[in-house]
């Protein structure tokens, strides 16, 4: 898979209006008519265009920023997270990706979100509540080789464990980057060794390297804690 995504990566890179483009004037009703139903139950899904090759399930890339020191919570997150659009196809991947910056390249306290369509990035979502992440720190500098390689095996099957894959995060701070791949099972501990070895392989990390698993129950429960703790001190 791999070899059909490097093939194909300058593939219409220019034409990438498929999900962003506005609709003309003459068509501007009918458009906001059919957003108007699809809004009302879910987005309409993608689907690959006539010769391009599908992927195994769709995608979503997401985007979210935040400014660190400001007060959050889970309604404030998910409003500052916005989606930037979904692909079914190698192809339609490419046009979204060609055109984004690059993780090293963002500043702030910014992350990239790819999850598999209908799917937040949030702990809460049905398809996370009752799975984890495996968490990798990297020094400055390696992040967008590093997202490359993870979301290209994502994408290309390589995890092989089914449906466990939730999606991928790569978030960038002032100090570090960090990259973590998310799963269904946190409790179906040969899943998430088999995750834990193929990120290994993909990312080639030195044999040191440490990677933590922690299931998103922690995850909430430590978030809860630490805003508690803000917010008996007055830090509100």
């Amino acid at each position: 898979m791999n070899n059909k995504f490097d093939a194909l990566k300058d593939d219409d890179s220019g034409d990438h209006d498929q999900d962003n483009c506005s609709p003309k004037d003459g068509e501007k009703e009918k458009h906001d008519e059919e957003e108007k139903d699809s809004n009302t139950t879910k987005r309409k899904a993608v689907v690959p265009g006539a010769g391009e090759h599908p992927l195994q399930y769709n995608y979503s890339f997401w985007y979210s920023r935040r400014t660190p020191g400001r007060p959050a919570s889970t309604q404030s997150y998910e409003q500052n997270i916005k989606q930037i659009g979904s692909f079914a196809s190698v192809e339609q991947f490419w046009r979204f990706y060609s055109h984004m910056i690059r993780p090293g390249d963002l500043t702030g306290h910014s992350d990239f979100h790819l999850f598999k369509e209908g799917i937040k990035p949030m702990w809460e979502d049905d398809a996370n509540k009752s799975g984890g992440k495996w968490i990798i720190r990297l020094r400055k500098g390696l992040a967008s080789r590093c997202w490359e390689n993870l979301i290209l095996a994502m994408l290309g099957e390589q995890f092989m464990v089914g449906e466990e894959i939730c999606g991928a995060v790569v978030s960038v701070r002032f100090q570090e980057d960090i990259i973590s791949i998310w799963n269904k099972t946190a409790s179906d501990q040969a899943t998430t060794a088999r995750i834990r070895d193929t990120l290994r392989r993909v990312l080639n990390l030195p044999p040191n390297t440490i990677m933590e698993y922690k299931t998103h129950t922690d995850s909430i429960k430590a978030w809860e804690d630490f805003h508690g703790l803000v917010n008996a001190s007055g830090g509100r």
